[in-house]
């Protein structure tokens, strides 16, 4: 959660498994749109000497469709290439590392990024480098200095990084996979009761965590598709994001003096569209092929959308609480509101001033109206929180998507498709109880606006004499 996690076959290659993704008009660069996918997830920032890295045998993609249809106008292609400076040393530092070119770094990554426009392959540049890991300060006195020399502004317009950052997901995982725990209701769960008198306090479970970070400011003319007008209403304003990892089909096994070698075409083993998707629409037996396959098969899954399991457990999970929504599922009717945000986008005329919808094809992506400029005060709870610019329109790094899709799910969004369907008091406060204050690590008022990573030497925090 987001995507940490999501499945089974998936959390055994943390190198190609993609952990949150975040689409947004930047806030510094209205004229421009932020796509950032996030993989290699729950880094323990002290993992040394072998620190965590992109994977040299996966291909990263993130995907632009602007035309509705599921499929990518537009692909941006990290492809990562690892150097030893040194092979006679186990370490990954034997000195300070000042500047990306430093002697003293032994394992560097580099990569080549191309963008993929009507199955042409533009290659935009070539052995970029990526900043090291935040080994801690004496291997790395001023960290912030080599992230500025790895973000690169290219002469198509774009701007690109790619490395360690700070995990901004902010989510209580203990709780929630413990029987659905939510601490602010736990003395309501139909167990918790039992051992709690008051509601619990909430624990950010992936605080203090890093992961990689392919990221890319693109303007908006190399997104959007072609139109006379950019306005709110109109259909070429709308994108949809989604990434990908893949690997070669065929791996060979080096024997005492041949290398490890892939072969053959690449084939699809991650993929990340909306926060949770995977994770909580899809049912176990299903995840990985869910993983394996391109957004216009995602009408394989929407019975799972249309009657949610978690819907079905809440009212199991907390007796009386939400009883309005215990008979919206013995009616069995299916739950448009959830099809629209999460396959369709949402038309116009359920939400004043907002649509997102990208048509009649049913695909899992992040759906971003970029005609709606970013907000001077986000609101954490996006739509929900009447901020037109928060998820489900993209996502942003401070979304509350957790709690966001609970109340979603909870039925507060019903009453956009069914104007009879009275909410549950309970249903528009149901929250895990975090924010973006429960991450440590600030998020950045610019690109790439994830926080800087939490080095190994000072996690978890060292006891102050």
């Amino acid at each position: 959660m987001s995507s940490h996690r999501e499945a089974p076959e998936i959390s055994k290659d943390p190198v190609a498994d993609s952990s949150d993704l975040y689409a947004f008009v930047s806030p510094d660069r209205h004229d421009s749109v932020t796509l950032i996918a996030n993989y290699v997830p729950l880094q323990l920032p002290s993992g040394g000497p072998n620190f965590f890295e992109f994977g040299d045998d996966v291909r990263y993609e993130i995907h632009i469709d602007n035309d509705g249809d599921g499929h990518p106008d537009v692909t941006y292609r990290f492809e990562f290439r690892t150097e030893i400076t040194n092979e006679n040393s186990f370490l990954y530092n034997t000195g300070p590392i000042e500047s990306l070119d430093s002697k003293n770094w032994n394992r560097r990554q580099f990569y080549k990024l191309t963008r993929v426009t009507d199955g042409k392959e533009h290659v935009l540049a070539n052995k970029l480098p990526c900043p090291p890991c935040n080994v801690g300060p004496l291997s790395i006195p001023k960290y912030n200095d080599l992230v500025r020399q790895a973000t690169y502004k290219l002469s198509t317009g774009e701007k690109v990084f790619a490395g360690q950052r700070a995990d901004g997901f902010f989510v209580d995982l203990g709780a929630i996979f413990d029987l659905g725990t939510l601490r602010p209701f736990q003395q309501l769960h139909v167990a918790g009761k039992k051992l709690f008198k008051t509601e619990g306090e909430p624990v950010n479970s992936v605080d203090r965590m890093n992961v990689h970070s392919i990221a890319v400011q693109v303007p908006l003319s190399k997104v959007r598709r072609k139109s006379n007008r950019y306005g709110v209403g109109d259909r070429a304003s709308t994108i949809g994001v989604w990434t990908t990892a893949s690997r070669q089909q065929v791996r060979v096994l080096g024997d005492k003096v041949a290398a490890d070698a892939a072969i053959g075409p690449w084939t699809q083993v991650s993929r990340l569209g909306n926060p949770l998707f995977n994770e909580v629409i899809v049912p176990m037996s299903k995840k990985d092929l869910w993983n394996t396959l391109p957004p216009t098969e995602d009408k394989r899954f929407a019975r799972f959308v249309e009657q949610p399991e978690l819907a079905a457990l809440l009212p199991v999970l907390y007796p009386g609480v939400f009883p309005n929504l215990d008979a919206l599922n013995k009616s069995k009717k299916p739950r448009a509101d959830l099809l629209a945000i999460l396959l369709t986008g949402i038309p116009s005329g359920l939400i004043d001033g907002f649509t997102n919808l990208t048509g009649d094809v049913q695909a899992d992506m992040l759906r971003l109206n970029t005609a709606i400029k970013p907000s001077s005060r986000p609101n954490q709870f996006g739509l929900l929180g009447g901020d037109l610019a928060g998820f489900p329109n993209g996502r942003r790094v401070v979304d509350d998507v957790v709690s966001i899709a609970l109340r979603a799910v909870a039925g507060v969004t019903v009453p956009l498709v069914d104007k009879k369907f009275r909410p549950d008091a309970a249903a528009g406060a149901v929250t895990p109880g975090l924010s973006a204050a429960d991450v440590t690590a600030p998020f950045l008022r610019d690109f790439p606006f994830l926080g800087t990573p939490y080095d190994g030497f000072n996690n978890p925090a060292a006891a102050k004499s």
